[in-house]
């Protein structure tokens, strides 16, 4: 059986872009596991949460050097 593609996007977030990441960040890990599973959630959430304080990081850095030009 082949995968259905249920949903798409094109949208592309912004790293510099204070609403992308605070979306990104509030966004919660059943978002990224729809199947529901408690391990796959808790897998997903391990996962995001160093994917989160990296784009904290980055935009914090973006902001920073936004700040010192």
């Amino acid at each position: 059986m082949e995968p259905e593609t249920i949903f798409s996007s094109a949208f592309s977030p912004n790293p510099g872009r204070a609403l992308d990441v605070l979306a990104f960040i509030l966004t919660p890990a059943s978002a990224f596991a729809p199947t529901g599973d408690d391990e796959e959630q808790a897998a997903v959430a391990v996962l995001l949460e160093g994917a989160k304080a990296e784009a904290v990081r980055r935009w914090q850095d973006l902001r920073d050097d936004a700040s010192r030009n």
